[in-house]
């Protein structure tokens, strides 16, 4: 009897220890994180404590399209923290409240009897003009083309530069690099420059496709990690040369800049970052400005090539800078979008991509910009002046590439793939400018690869067509309607 009284008592003892390790913030919880410039995103949490007390989360972020991602809640004493999202908590009166990320923007949540789920692309959405034509240029493209005179210029991972006929899609001419070309083509009156991965920029005579020379970037020997589905070192960007008063700016993946006279390839100087430089320049004035993936955005004298200062952005900066209602506009792969002072490089304003790295780069039109993303899937509208979000639209896919933007539409690329924590689905879309709403959407072959679609921007030529290149180096041209 007492034998049975006894293992009674363990029985209940264990189960109060039970009891005792349930913690009080187990359960389902929603809210919002509140950003800066009137943006906001709504964020849900599914929190469990096992027998042991040890704590256990699921994240759901419909912004950034996670459903379920587990992350790790950590409790000392009455505070919660979510080490992954910078996340601060206390639990008081039914609410959680604190902060998030290292900008600590208010995050209050409340119990919820439903978590979100994700929503998959309409079916209904128009489904946009047909190619007019396209052609296969061998290798994958990476880069936006460039296009004058009724001819489409564009390099691919094969090694080869292309020059495209507008009218039917026949070569005008090719040229033999020898290693991929993953930059944007600067296609003048008389000649074509681009950057090559064999180290060289290339001056190519525009109506032949002839080499008038090559200078040496110094970076053939730097690597290249392209996507893969666990390596997030992604390296898959290059710069398109820039021209000013007869001398280029071209980064290079050695880190530096180089200032090079566009007539005889002389190198006027070079200007020395940490980190490799996959983004083009901005010529402004006295001043041209650059990202790097030492996490600065620099400001460089045109004339010496000396620093005249450095912005920290606490991330690796692939966004080409963009000069916008007299502000610096620069995305990165970490806080998302900011506007600097080119003066000094202060920062005015920030906008907040809720963990999505920034790759596209911001076009303006009228008194607003528009940029694309990455994870988060979603193109944006802001106002320059203190970065008021006006809209953003779910493309469903990620819009890396510079939009194109007309009076009435913004033109995305969107680039998919699989297998992924996010889904991805490539497009070429078509966007309301002043409402973001999608006016109608087409989409390119599915392949096995890991990801497909359209990594850069689509190009308005001549105001009747719209050419873009895919990842498996079709080039397309579309009607505009």
């Amino acid at each position: 009897m007492v034998r049975a009284q006894i293992a009674l008592l363990v029985l209940l003892f264990a189960a109060m220890g039970v009891a005792a390790q349930t913690d009080p913030v187990a359960g389902n919880w929603k809210g919002v994180i509140e950003g800066p410039g009137g943006d906001h995103a709504a964020i849900a949490f599914a929190f469990t404590a096992d027998a042991g007390g040890a704590l256990t989360a699921l994240l759901y972020q419909p912004v950034l399209n996670v459903y379920g991602a587990p992350v790790t809640l950590q409790r000392d004493g009455a505070t919660y923290t979510i080490p992954e999202l910078g996340a601060e908590l206390t639990l008081a009166n039914g609410e959680l409240s604190g902060t998030v990320t290292r900008l600590k923007f208010p995050m209050r949540l409340q119990r919820t009897e439903e978590l979100p789920q994700e929503v998959p692309v309409p079916a209904n959405l128009p489904k946009g003009p047909a190619p007019r034509w396209q052609t296969k240029l061998g290798g994958m493209v990476y880069a936006a083309v460039a296009v004058r005179d009724g001819i489409a210029y564009v390099g691919t991972t094969g090694g080869v530069f292309n020059a495209v006929h507008m009218k039917d899609g026949t070569f005008a001419w090719t040229f033999s690099a020898g290693r991929p070309i993953y930059g944007e083509a600067l296609v003048t009156s008389d000649a074509v420059y681009f950057v090559c991965d064999n180290g060289f920029l290339f001056k190519l005579e525009r109506s032949s496709g002839k080499e008038l020379w090559r200078y040496d970037l110094g970076d053939a020997l730097v690597p290249r990690i392209l996507q893969h589905p666990a390596v997030f070192d992604w390296d898959y960007l290059a710069p398109k040369p820039v021209l000013a008063d007869g001398v280029l700016y071209a980064g290079s993946g050695d880190g530096s800049l180089h200032a090079v006279d566009a007539a005889t390839a002389k190198r006027i100087w070079r200007f020395e970052t940490k980190g490799k430089v996959r983004a083009d320049a901005l010529v402004d004035g006295p001043r041209v400005y650059i990202g790097s993936l030492d996490n600065g955005v620099y400001a460089i004298d045109r004339k010496s090539g000396a620093q005249l200062w450095r912005q920290e952005t606490r991330a690796p900066v692939t966004s080409s800078p963009a000069l916008i209602d007299g502000k610096v506009i620069s995305g990165n792969r970490g806080p998302g979008l900011v506007a600097l002072d080119p003066a000094n490089g202060e920062i005015l304003w920030r906008a907040l991509y809720w963990g999505s790295w920034v790759e596209s780069s911001a076009v303006a039109y009228g008194d607003r910009f528009y940029i694309g993303s990455s994870d988060l899937r979603r193109v944006s509208c802001y106002d320059p002046k203190d970065g008021r979000l006006v809209w953003r639209t779910d493309v469903y896919g990620w819009s890396w590439g510079r939009p194109a933007v007309t009076e009435k539409l913004v033109y995305a690329g969107v680039a998919g793939g699989s297998p992924y924590v996010i889904r991805h689905v490539a497009s070429l879309t078509a966007l309301d400018r002043t409402t973001g709403a999608i006016v109608w959407r087409w989409v390119p072959p599915e392949n096995n690869a890991l990801q497909y679609g359209f990594p850069a921007g689509p190009v308005v030529a001549d105001g009747k067509t719209l050419v873009i290149a895919a990842l498996d180096g079709t080039l397309y041209a579309f009607p505009l309607t």
